[in-house]
Formats: structure tokens, C-alpha cells, sequence
């Protein structure tokens, strides 16, 4: 994993990303001795660029550069399921979970939020998922020739269920009610892009833009004093990617989860990456697109994912009982719906 610095950009980028474009200001009027640096590079099979606001000093962004570096070369090595020596593919491959396992801080940090959005979503966010998103070939395993047979659902199904986990806070450690195949790539971006923050915090960077994949996390403001601008994405299957709202992020942390980006067809059906864990199907309603503003990365990314699999009935009814920001595109006969809950209202600019 190499980092690279970029010149100092009158933006914060250029360049579409997952599921959100950042707005292009133009003719802005930086002080002279601050600039948006960027620093960009490649990690959990995705890219992230980061945006610091610094005056100019290539010596303190290259060790800014290497730091980031290594924090997310940690967490994949906590948290990835691509890779067999990560402390979570260990976890997984244990044919005998039913006694405590220490697990490292970071790893019990995610476990226990992704406890907590289960719960809250009543078990549509199921970092246990793994075996069946595995099955539908959207995990490190190579897509099947073939559509999962009920039976072969009905077999993985069995083997999951978020309750089935206990965690332990002192010291941090886990056990299972039977064992568990933990798939944390809903959350573990997120959680990529808190510790990024966290890290630039402790070296006194006051104004930063931090994304990953498309999980976002800003605070302060730029030089000119204005307040970092995203723009969610209009849903679109291989045609032209364009704006469908803008939102301000002031020092808070944006995540979107849509179905139209990661997804396949197979004998004439098209089947979306996210699971509904009560199914073990793919989702097939008309929610295209959720994106969710929460203080911390990973808590929206766990959110987003979670919502998608409720649906846009369920999930704004929640969103607006729990006072979370959401903004929802919907599929419909006569083209895209955008909904929104109100606590979402004060973010949008246009």
C-alpha cells in the first residue's frame, strides 16, 4: 500500500467515486498560506484520497502520507476477509467459538457498533452474513456458475445470525453460540475512514476531507472559510454520472449504499450485492440509493448498508423515529423519487 501527494488543489477532488462526486468550486480565494493538499493511494480494493488543509510543507505531508498509510494497513490486517493471515480470517477459520477469544481493540471497537446497528435495525445489518453473501459470489470467493438453490440458502442461513455472537468489553474478546463467519466489509471502510481522522487529529490537522470508496468524513472548514460540499449521485447503470442533490458536511461523516454499482445478471435476472440477512436473497425493491449523515464513518457506512436491506418504507420509518439524517432515491415507473427525513433538511444546498 503506497500513498502519493499530490499538488495543492483549488478542490477537494475531481473524480467520481462510488456513490458520491465532490462539487467543483470554482474562483475560490484561499489565504496564502493554506492550501488543500491531497494524498491519495489504494487500500481495501478501493481507493481513498484524503484532503488536508496545511501551509505548504512537503516534509510534514510525506510523514502524514506514511501515517495514513499505516493506520489503514492496520485495520486491513484486523478486518480483512481477503486476506488469510488478518486477525478476523483467523477468527473465522476457528471450528470451536464457543470459548472466549481476545480480540484486538480496534476489531472489538467494530464488533460491538455492528452489534448495536443490528440491533437497531432489527438484524437487517449482519456482519454474520458472510457465508451467504460468499454463496451469492460477492465475497473473496469466485461468482458461481449458477443461482444458490433454496436448499444451499436454507444450509447457509442456518450458520448465521448476529445474535449468535457475545462480546466481552474487558478485556476485549468474543465467543460465538455456534461459529460465525464475520464479514465486516459493510463497516470496516467506514471504520478505515474514522481511523484516518482520528490520526490526522492527533497530528493537529484542523481541516481535513477524508474518503474512502465513498465513505466520507470531513472537519473544520477550507481556507476560504466555507464548509466542505458533497454531491450525492444520481443513480445510473452505465450511462453518465450526474449530481441529484448537494449537501454540506460540516466536520461530520456521509455514507451511501445503492444497488446499482455492485451487482451482476444471470439468466436474465440481476442480482444486487446486498443481502437482506431475513431472505439470504439479494434485495429486489425499488430503493436504489440511501445516504446517511452520522458523526462517525463507520456508524453511517453500517446504517447505509443496513437501510438498503430494509427498503425505503421500513427504513425511513427509523430513520425519522431515531432522528437520522437520510436522504433515499427511489426506483420508480416514471423515473428516480428522492425522499428525505427531516432531520437530512438542514444539509442540503441545492
Amino acid at each position: 500500500m503506497t500513498s502519493c501527494i499530490l499538488q495543492p488543489a483549488r478542490v477537494a477532488f475531481a473524480s467520481v467515486i462510488l456513490t458520491l462526486a465532490l462539487v467543483t468550486l470554482a474562483g475560490c480565494s484561499f489565504q496564502p498560506d493554506e492550501k488543500i493538499w491531497e494524498i491519495s493511494g489504494a487500500v481495501f480494493g478501493t481507493s481513498y484520497h484524503i484532503s488536508v488543509v496545511l501551509p505548504e510543507d512537503r516534509e510534514r505531508l510525506e510523514v502524514l502520507a506514511e501515517g495514513i498509510d499505516k493506520a489503514l494497513e492496520g485495520v486491513d490486517a484486523s478486518m480483512s476477509t481477503w486476506r488469510e493471515d488478518s486477525e478476523l480470517s483467523k477468527l473465522n477459520r476457528l471450528e470451536d467459538q464457543s470459548d472466549w477469544i481476545p480480540v484486538s481493540a480496534p476489531l472489538f471497537e467494530v464488533l460491538a457498533r455492528s452489534d448495536e446497528i443490528s440491533r437497531l435495525t432489527n438484524g437487517a445489518f449482519d456482519i454474520t452474513i458472510g457465508p451467504v453473501v460468499n454463496l451469492w459470489g460477492f465475497g473473496p470467493n469466485a461468482r458461481p456458475e449458477h443461482i444458490p438453490s433454496d436448499d444451499a440458502l436454507s444450509h447457509a442461513l442456518a450458520a448465521t445470525g448476529f445474535e449468535n455472537l457475545r462480546l466481552q468489553a474487558d478485556p476485549p474478546a468474543v465467543k460465538a453460540v455456534k461459529p460465525q463467519y464475520i464479514d465486516l466489509s459493510a463497516i470496516a471502510k467506514g471504520y478505515g475512514v474514522d481511523v484516518v481522522a482520528r490520526y490526522l487529529d492527533s497530528e493537529g490537522v484542523n481541516a481535513y476531507l477524508v474518503e474512502i470508496g465513498g465513505e466520507v468524513r470531513t472537519q473544520g472548514k477550507k481556507p476560504d472559510d466555507s464548509v466542505w460540499k458533497l454531491a450525492i449521485e444520481q443513480p445510473a447503470e452505465g450511462g453518465e454520472h450526474t449530481v441529484n442533490r448537494i449537501v454540506t458536511l460540516p466536520s461530520m461523516a456521509l455514507a451511501t449504499s445503492g444497488d446499482y454499482r455492485n451487482y451482476y445478471e444471470s439468466q436474465g435476472q440481476r442480482f444486487s450485492h446486498t443481502i437482506d440477512p431475513e431472505t439470504g436473497k439479494p434485495i429486489a425493491h425499488n430503493l436504489a440509493s440511501v445516504t446517511v449523515i452520522t458523526d462517525d464513518s463507520m456508524s453511517a457506512d453500517a446504517l447505509a448498508t443496513g437501510f438498503t436491506a430494509m427498503g425505503y418504507e421500513r427504513a425511513s420509518a427509523l430513520a425519522t423515529r431515531e432522528n437520522i439524517p437520510a436522504y433515499f432515491i427511489i426506483r420508480t415507473k416514471n423515473g428516480f423519487e428522492s425522499h428525505q427525513t427531516p432531520a437530512f433538511s438542514s444539509y442540503v444546498t441545492q
